[in-house]
């Protein structure tokens, strides 16, 4: 779960002072890049008018890519700091290590939950005898601040939580909606769910209202409010909202991503989140110098190397440009 820019801009995220505190209807474009060898990806968060939807601070969605004849997802050996990757896939499969020592492949509709803490390394691929297509969404969670230096672990769950109501099936990846609960450990009040809606479903979706919500569509045809979603895109929705009316011009899949509004400011830049400029010097460094994010052992092939820090001081400004 990597963002492999080697120009990466630095993301100032988190406040609660651009929070949009009534529903809105706000569509986001998503900026294509590059994810190791053969793999491209669609950018939703951050993004150029919005960085944050409750603690997700940065979201990918990518392919369905047929990879029959190609090595699929390759990431090198990289490090993570102050938050958690999600690995949430719809096709194929993801091999995961780590420097604590976690070797696990990640296939669909499980989750693959990994905390950062105060430093931790890994990388992803795609097996040797892999399925044909590689469909899913990489995204992660802000730690808060008396969480961002915990202990890295890794939670694999194979099984979910669903929700069911006519024409549709909601898995929660993580956090709670509608009464379930994923297994999936979180520190801020947040959800996160895998949506399946039949062709010609209409369905009307409980929401939190002091949460702010985002929908990203993975598939098919939806309207979401009456907002024509596509593929690859995602609608932010604000907060202020009790329910989520959805309509399905064919079958498709959504990820419903929402929570409290995430009140620190942050600075997300490479692969890091801190909350000062030293904090970002200091990973990189050690990430360089071979301390404090560990090995990870079992991967063909060598790290990757941090991009230059950019010449401007870092600083925390809010959750939008």
């Amino acid at each position: 779960m990597s963002n492999l820019d080697r120009a990466p801009v630095p993301s100032v995220c988190g406040g609660r002072g651009f929070v949009v505190a009534e529903p809105v209807r706000e569509l986001l474009s998503p900026r294509r890049v590059k994810l190791g060898e053969g793999t491209e990806v669609r950018r939703l968060l951050p993004n150029l008018g919005r960085r944050m939807i409750g603690a997700w601070a940065f979201v990918d969605h990518y392919g369905p890519d047929d990879i029959a004849d190609e090595p699929g997802m390759q990431v090198p050996p990289h490090p993570h700091m102050g938050l958690q990757t999600v690995s949430w896939l719809h096709e194929g499969e993801v091999l995961h290590r780590d420097s604590t020592g976690s070797l696990q492949t990640v296939r669909p509709r499980e989750l693959g939950l990994m905390t950062s803490g105060r430093a931790i390394s890994h990388s992803e691929e795609s097996p040797r005898s892999h399925a044909r297509f590689l469909h899913g969404a990489q995204l992660w969670v802000a730690l808060p601040d008396e969480h961002r230096h915990t202990d890295p672990h890794f939670e694999h769950h194979a099984g979910l939580p669903t929700v069911t109501a006519a024409g549709v099936t909601a898995t929660v990846v993580l956090g709670a909606l509608d009464g379930a609960i994923s297994p999936g450990t979180t520190h801020t009040p947040l959800v996160g769910a895998d949506l399946t809606l039949a062709a010609d479903a209409t369905v009307r979706l409980p929401l939190v209202p002091d949460f702010e919500y985002g929908v990203l569509a993975m598939s098919g045809e939806v309207h979401v409010d009456g907002v024509p979603v596509l593929p690859g895109s995602m609608l932010y929705l604000g907060c202020g909202r009790a329910e989520l009316p959805l309509r399905a011009a064919s079958d498709a899949s959504l990820m419903l991503l929402g929570g409290e509004p995430f009140e620190e400011e942050l600075i997300m830049w490479w692969n890091f989140v801190g909350r000062t400029q030293d904090d970002i010097k200091q990973a990189r460094e050690d990430w360089m110098s071979g301390s404090r994010f560990g090995e990870v052992k079992g991967y063909e092939g060598a790290p990757l190397p941090a991009p230059e820090l950019p010449p401007t001081p870092l600083k925390p400004r809010g959750r939008v440009r």
